[in-house]
């Protein structure tokens, strides 16, 4: 009994060494080392908790991007806003260029045959394949399929031109022989179409289809208002494409002479009795039977820029676009800052990632096991752990090791068995 109540009482002792011993040493064990400071001069003072290094970007201010969607014209009025024109157009867009905030619109999605508008989504997708400079001579194939009735610039099989020469003929002439070519240089008729299609998803214009990329009326090919002032919006942000569409006139190559060509955007030119509108950047204006007149135009006043759309007005004849775009224009200069934005030209806002899942793709990731993640994101690092500063200050060997308690608990329990089998055998003696 006493040898007995003497093991249970050796190996309780040992248990409980090895409980106060342990503790620390998990928490040691897992703690990680701050890593060592890089030499340099001092940024300035550390920051306090809670401190933010760097202000967040301001948030987009919201709008009920389904209010586009509805009937009717689309407006929200502060104290002393002007009344926005009565315009007879079947769609209409007035947004400001900077922040993208459509200030009001009517049926700014309704799909409408674009016509020549839909040069200015043309424009986007191919001005970066060739530098203005870049000298093309015009094959005969070049100049194929192109529509009967067509705006033309003149361009030639065998003549060389110069890439701006060809946009020259696009956005001044409307001219659908230019477009050929450069959609030829630029990969083939179908496939610019399909660049164009990719690269309106891009901007956020959702109701563009595109079949013919120089808006020449195809079956099934659409845009709409909103997509228009979209394509107008991001065209005004590109240097290239603005000194494009806002060239009143240029001289157009022809061989050893050349012929002068004027924009056919009225508010530019301020020609047919539609005077010049101030402060005009211009864009594109078009026309098929079956679309009607439509227009791009934008336009700055100080330090705002409007960019407006206008699809097919329904009264007042051919140049009805024009004064229609003018109206929307001196409105909205008006207007700005007395109406709450009804929309957004602005791509939706992509959702952030749950930080869970996040979580969840760095530790597959670093895995690397079944499931994981593409190659980019296979590289990302594990989010350090919180850095304790006692756990910082230690050494790396610091803490006992796991060793000794267990140590102590073998020796204890050998002695008691020893002492045990020694009582024993005095007991049968």
């Amino acid at each position: 009994m006493i040898v007995t109540s003497a093991l249970r009482h050796a190996a309780a002792g040992s248990a409980a060494m090895l409980l106060v011993l342990s503790a620390p040493v998990s928490a040691t064990a897992t703690a990680p080392r701050a890593p060592a400071a890089a030499p340099g001069p001092a940024l300035g003072p550390a920051l306090g908790a809670g401190a933010v290094a760097e202000p967040s970007p301001p948030a987009r201010r919201f709008v009920d991007r389904t209010r586009l969607d509805r009937s009717g014209t689309q407006v929200e009025p502060l104290a002393g806003a002007p009344a926005v024109p009565s315009l007879s157009a079947l769609s209409w867009v007035v947004a400001d260029a900077g922040t993208g905030e459509v200030l009001a619109a009517r049926a700014a999605h309704r799909k409408l045959p674009p016509a020549s508008t839909l040069k200015t989504l043309f424009a986007l997708t191919a001005l970066p394949h060739h530098a203005a400079s870049e000298q093309h001579t015009v094959a005969d194939e070049e100049l194929t399929g192109i529509g009967e009735g067509s705006s033309l610039v003149g361009v030639k099989e065998g003549y060389t031109y110069r890439v701006s020469d060809l946009w020259n003929g696009v956005f001044l002439s409307s001219g659908n022989d230019a477009v050929h070519v450069l959609a030829s240089m630029s990969g083939g008729w179908e496939s610019m179409a399909r660049q164009m299609q990719d690269k309106a998803r891009s901007l956020g214009a959702k109701d563009t289809h595109v079949v013919s990329p120089d808006g020449y009326d195809a079956p099934g090919q659409v845009s709409s208002a909103y997509d228009l002032a979209v394509f107008g919006r991001a065209g005004v942000q590109d240097p290239e494409f603005t000194r494009y569409c806002s060239t009143a006139y240029a001289d157009f190559p022809a061989g050893s002479w050349s012929y002068g060509i004027a924009n056919t955007n009225r508010l530019l030119t301020g020609a047919d009795g539609i005077g010049r509108y101030p402060g005009i950047i211009g864009i594109k204006n078009g026309y098929t039977s079956n679309a009607g007149n439509t227009l791009v135009a934008a336009a700055r006043r100080g330090e705002r820029t409007l960019v407006v759309s206008v699809m097919n007005p329904q009264w007042g004849g051919g140049l009805a676009v024009y004064q229609e775009a003018r109206s929307l224009l001196d409105w909205g200069f008006a207007a700005a800052d007395k109406v709450r934005p009804v929309g957004s030209l602005l791509p939706p806002k992509a959702p952030e990632e749950p930080e869970a899942e996040r979580e969840e793709a760095r530790a597959v990731a670093v895995r690397g096991g079944a499931g994981a993640p593409p190659a980019a994101l296979r590289t990302a690092e594990p989010r350090p752990r919180p850095v304790t500063a006692a756990a910082a200050a230690a050494p790396a060997d610091s803490g006992p090791s796991v060793a000794l308690p267990l140590t102590l608990v073998a020796s204890a329990c050998a002695a008691a068995l020893a002492l045990w089998v020694l009582r024993r055998r005095a007991a049968r003696a």
